[in-house]
């Protein structure tokens, strides 16, 4: 019989599940009887959910990884089956969660298994039917405290990130806490903090304490922004928990932060020479260059994400992510937009293999480059929504919650390849933590199983790091060596360090030269990291091009090189420099829709006349004036001087 159950793995997981099933009936009947009123058998009662409740995960985690390839035999409706198999296991876990719960009420008489209706239910009707009204009596002191501080003050409902002094009648002036208070506060939490259950989240992913310039930098542009969010939580158009995006602050002042920065090369100390760009002469290229981060992450999905009220109108959803040591920024801050779905509004998800046909900015894989050596190096992700406020019709961005996940554990090793599950974080990362949604505490009190369920209403980013293979090690090597971007476009990037250093390395007459280099690709490329558009334009255009090469072609480098900047002269330099493409404009939903149909047109009127030279001598098409800096690449003007 034992042989049996090892040659067939998905029946051996069924026959487990019954016998789970009987014993959490049998408790279910036994939590009826007098006898379970009596305190000693009400315990054995709680650790026999606990029990249950472990091997009924245990038997959860075998059933995911099973595989029709670990049957030795056909098995009909296998999908179907292992399906009935996570509904019961669904069930089982509902049923033990119900009885636990009230088992350490003591309340036995309304203990029974769900009807089907209950079964039914969504995953919030759950969260706010019977396991809240447990919470609020199981919080009675916390409520008392609460009422009873906002009959003395209202101080320790907010943490200001900046003083801020009345400058008009109805203001108030206020101050951030003191040290002292902070410290009793954190004291005062820590007891709670213990019975958080945060699974998958690297160890010591708390952010220090923030006081280089950055920090400066956003509470100045925070500080400026309060009254408007301040008035929209006051209107119930947003949760507490939500503040000004940190992320899109520093995005707005200057190109720090941004793409096109990180991919120039970068200069040595002495500035007589680049640092990441060096030339291989055996292999005839730049030369591959490892770094101590270097790895693919795949957005997975964002749930229980507070929704907005009706005060504003949502025109994005997005992740913002950056590489980030605790006190500041250390690369490009790369954003991913998010799909949403109004039968699912607390769900985000995101896109992943991204085809000529998607936008760049939904691509949820992205390539991650670092070799920052702080012990503290990890990935700062924030998730945003830009709105326009229907009373006002003012434009903003504000985070809907932050997660900061450590690359490196406390002995200096790389945290494993697998899935994440982070728990976000309200406010900003230069502030003490809070939560998103007041309304759902993560500080929960009570059973374990209470927790576990208060846990389940978190909002939560689902995160993969992926583990690299040789080819995507090699592909990851030609890049700078601190970059985020999206997979989508990464062999764009490559072409374009691989042209860099032929100009650079190879055909400059001398390496002394700071001569102006006539290259109109060199001098624009940047420009498409902050026009995704144009990038997806030239992404599809090299893709129809690449599919009607020779196999022989496609193999020799120098030819694919040619043939690349002759599509980027075809497509990418006249939109850049049409009059009739107007600027792009984050999350404005009318100016993407005009810019894509002008691409679209353009493209398709391109392929028709093989090539751009009639659209370009058309008297129809009206083009800016000509300028030197879209012919020239300065590289001195360009690299980025500064160690990173």
């Amino acid at each position: 019989m034992l042989a049996r159950r090892q040659r067939d793995p998905l029946q051996a997981l069924r026959r487990r599940n019954q016998e789970l099933k009987q014993q959490v009936d049998s408790l279910l009947s036994e939590s009826q009887l007098k006898e379970a009123l009596e305190p000693n058998k009400r315990q054995h009662i709680y650790q026999r959910c606990i029990q249950l409740k472990q091997a009924i995960n245990e038997n959860k985690n075998t059933l995911q990884k099973l595989s029709k390839a670990d049957e030795p035999a056909p098995v009909a409706n296998y999908n179907q089956r292992k399906e009935e198999e996570h509904n019961l296991l669904d069930k089982l876990t509902h049923q033990l969660q119900g009885l636990a719960v009230t088992i350490s009420r003591g309340n036995i008489t309304e203990v029974g298994a769900p009807t089907e209706e209950e079964e039914s239910e969504s995953e919030e009707s759950e969260d706010s039917g019977e396991e809240e009204e447990d919470a609020e009596e199981e919080e009675d002191t916390e409520e008392e405290e609460e009422n009873e501080s906002h009959k003395q003050s209202t101080s320790e409902e907010y943490i200001a990130v900046g003083n801020f002094t009345a400058q008009q009648v109805g203001d108030l002036t206020f101050k951030p806490y003191s040290k002292e208070e902070e410290d009793q506060e954190s004291s005062e939490e820590s007891s709670e903090e213990d019975v958080e259950v945060v699974d998958e989240t690297a160890d010591g992913a708390e952010v220090k304490q923030r006081t280089d310039s950055h920090c400066s930098a956003v509470q100045k542009a925070i500080s400026e922004q309060i009254n408007t969010v301040d008035a929209l939580t006051t209107m119930g158009a947003i949760p507490a928990g939500f503040r000004p995006s940190t992320l899109s602050q520093l995005l707005e002042k200057g190109n720090q932060f941004r793409a096109s920065y990180f991919l120039q090369p970068q200069l040595m100390p002495s500035q007589l020479a680049f640092r990441d760009l060096m030339w291989d002469a055996t292999e005839g290229t730049i030369r591959s260059r490892p770094s101590r981060i270097s790895l693919i992450l795949t957005l997975w999905s964002c749930k229980m994400i507070p929704l907005p009220g009706m005060g504003i109108q949502v025109l994005s959803r997005h992740v913002r992510l950056c590489l980030f040591d605790g006190n500041k920024v250390l690369s490009n801050i790369h954003t991913v937009r998010a799909t949403w779905q109004s039968k699912k509004p607390k769900t985000w998800t995101f896109s992943s293999q991204v085809t000529r046909i998607l936008s760049c900015l939904l691509d949820g894989d992205c390539f991650i480059r670092s070799n920052s050596v702080s012990p503290d190096l990890g990935i700062l992700f924030e998730l945003g929504i830009s709105y326009i406020s229907n009373s006002t019709g003012e434009r903003g961005e504000l985070s809907c919650g932050w997660v900061f996940l450590k690359l490196f554990d406390a002995s200096g090793v790389p945290i494993p390849a697998k899935t994440y599950e982070l728990f976000l974080n309200g406010g900003t990362p230069y502030e003490k933590a809070v939560d998103v949604d007041p309304s759902v505490s993560r500080r929960a009190h009570g059973s374990v199983f209470y927790q576990m369920m208060t846990m389940r209403r978190q909002p939560q980013l689902l995160v993969k790091l992926r583990s690299l293979n040789r080819r995507s090690r090699n592909v990851l090597s030609l890049l700078p060596e601190t970059l985020i971007g999206s997979m989508c476009s990464i062999h764009l990037l490559i072409f374009y360090r691989q042209i860099l250093g032929d100009v650079l390395l190879k055909d400059r007459m001398s390496l002394q030269s700071t001569d102006l280099i006539s290259h109109p690709m060199l001098a624009t490329f940047p420009m498409l990291l902050e026009q995704p558009d144009v990038m997806d334009a030239l992404r599809s255009s090299w893709a129809e091009k690449k599919s009607m090469l020779k196999r022989s072609e496609k193999r020799d480098k120098e030819f694919l090189k040619s043939t690349f900047l002759l599509v980027y002269h075809d497509c990418v330099l006249p939109l850049l420099h049409s009059t009739r493409l107007p600027p792009f404009r984050w999350a404005d939903k009318e100016t993407e829709a005009a810019r894509w149909k002008i691409i679209t047109d353009f493209l398709k009127q391109n392929q028709e006349n093989q090539g751009a030279l009639q659209a370009l001598l058309s008297p129809d098409g009206v083009h800016e004036p000509f300028d030197l800096s879209e012919q020239t690449y300065d590289f001195l003007d360009e690299m980025r001087k500064n160690a990173v």
